[in-house]
């Protein structure tokens, strides 16, 4: 009998196959309308429910991002001699292409993220919803005339920028390639973009689906390798005209300053440390389901999860029991079961620096009600990086648990006295992504919110996230928001055109304010 790490690396090869993506190391980048093998040194990409060695490919390095950038120059030039009309029925045209590769792409997904199926399927499903979403706003960004005291007629249009550079992250490498892709060519920009190296292979397949589909070649490409080798080339490729970042505020903080370096503006969607606020008189039934997901969906490796449950204190005890019971009944397994409903971390480093953080903040007095170690009744082939679902109480605000952003399935919990107290604590943070209240009092539900400094607040509810809404944060979370309208903006600059009206135009010195 086979034993996993055997089938995980035949299925993966099987994957690729079906998507063009053959040969003894797979063909890990999409560059004007060609799988190329990237030319650096090999990386290792280790099978995260297994712990084992999954497959390896090459960094794509500088030379290839010389060939993508150029590539997407060319292709962009085409693009935007389409009308608007024509660029958005391209975009649903090339949807098409994906049908009958769902599944198969959420297979993928699941077997080098580390994620459940089932959330992987949904997940093919929002790739779809972004790209007509956007498709809608091709011909509809309109202008605006500015009523300016001459005798001008003064009015704005939006230009793309020409090449942006994108580079996203491994917790959700499908969703969040779509969700930079289409509004960047829906704005008229061509695109390079690079996964994270440790899941690289989603997007090289929706970039070569959808060119197949009818985009034009180059307009997008997908380059895999090291932030260090070739991250670094593209951030600091003088064709890129914007970078748009999504991963932890260190690395934001190196994208800024090398598009800074070269006066490049950034978007950058970072992490977060949200708090999620249950008042006593809260529907606690909801409020208990709606903490549980919060955290532990995405075994916590998502930027807006609710890692900081702030808990009036009257019904402190009674929350946190319930929510230590419902953790324990949470499924953990193997991505590929369709019972499992939170898998494994994806990769070592991430699961060392989580139990790290659990060590230290129980070393320093927090409480573990439940998990804190590898869940027990696991398979015995899943060796991988797998943490029980945490709920920890105990915690004081100064505590690193408290402060920084864990990412994994780790909940702490806080007790408070009152309204103001509540929002002090839920605002005591650097991070200000995103926010929930619960709360049966209207009034001070839509009050909380208001004070709460985060870019996303949810009464009653928690991860709600459309492509329709503006998403982004502030302070560590970053700057520059992704999808809605405000998305579709951050990838088009706008241009002031002035056209004297006078009969008698005069040219005056200096700034004129009056007519002509």
């Amino acid at each position: 009998m086979k034993n996993l790490n055997q089938h995980a690396c035949e299925q993966l090869t099987m994957l690729l196959e079906g998507f063009g993506m053959t040969g003894a190391t797979p063909l890990s980048n999409w560059v004007d309308g060609q799988l190329i093998e990237g030319s650096g040194d090999d990386i290792v990409l280790t099978n995260p429910a297994t712990g084992d060695t999954l497959v390896s490919y090459r960094d794509a390095g500088g030379v290839l991002i010389e060939r993508a950038t150029a590539a997407a120059q060319r292709g962009q030039r085409q693009w935007i001699t389409l009308t608007a009309s024509e660029r958005g029925r391209r975009m649903n045209a090339a949807l098409r292409a994906l049908d009958g590769h769902e599944e198969a792409l959420a297979q993928l997904e699941s077997l080098v993220a580390g994620k459940p199926i089932r959330d992987c399927r949904a997940e093919v499903g929002k790739v779809r919803e972004m790209f007509e979403y956007y498709a809608g706003w091709c011909d509809k960004q309109h202008g605006e005339v500015i009523p300016v005291p001459t005798s001008h007629l003064n009015y704005v249009r939006y230009l793309p920028y020409g090449v942006v550079g994108q580079i996203t992250p491994w917790n959700a490498p499908m969703f969040t390639c779509a969700w930079q892709l289409a509004p960047a060519i829906a704005a008229g920009n061509g695109v390079v973009l690079k996964p994270s190296e440790l899941t690289p292979f989603t997007s090289v397949v929706i970039a070569k689906l959808l060119e197949s589909g009818g985009l034009p070649q180059g307009l997008i490409n997908i380059v895999n390798g090291l932030g260090k080798t070739t991250g670094a080339a593209l951030t600091g490729h003088p064709t890129i005209s914007k970078l748009v970042f999504v991963g932890s505020p260190q690395s934001g903080r190196m994208i800024a300053e090398a598009g800074a370096r070269r006066l490049v503006p950034s978007v950058l969607e970072l992490g977060g440390k949200s708090a999620n606020i249950v008042f006593a008189d809260a529907r606690l039934d909801d409020a208990v389901a709606g903490a549980q997901a919060a955290i532990f969906a995405a075994a916590g490796q998502s930027c807006v999860a609710g890692s900081r449950l702030l808990i009036e204190r009257s019904v402190f005890d009674e929350v946190t029991s319930r929510l230590a019971r419902a953790a324990e009944q949470i499924q953990v397994g193997l991505p590929s079961d369709e019972a499992t409903r939170m898998g494994p971390l994806q990769n070592n480093r991430q699961f060392e620096q989580v139990t790290r953080m659990i060590d230290t903040a129980v070393a320093a007095g927090a409480r573990v009600l439940t998990g804190g170690k590898r869940p027990e009744g696991l398979p015995e082939e899943a060796k991988g990086y797998f943490i029980a679902p945490t709920v920890l109480v105990d915690v004081t605000p100064d505590m690193e648990i408290a402060q920084h952003e864990v990412f994994g399935p780790v909940l702490i919990a806080m007790a408070f006295d009152d309204e103001a107290q509540a929002v002090q604590l839920a605002n005591d943070t650097r991070f200000g992504l995103a926010g929930a209240v619960w709360s049966q009092d209207v009034a001070r539900a839509h009050r909380v919110a208001g004070q709460l400094r985060a870019g996303t607040v949810w009464i009653n509810s928690y991860k709600a996230i459309s492509v329709m809404s503006p998403f982004g944060g502030f302070g560590d979370s970053g700057f520059g928001r992704s999808s809605g309208l405000e998305g579709l903006r951050e990838y088009s600059v706008p241009q002031s055109i002035w056209v004297e009206t006078a009969p008698e135009a005069s040219v005056a010195f200096g700034y004129g304010n009056g007519v002509g």
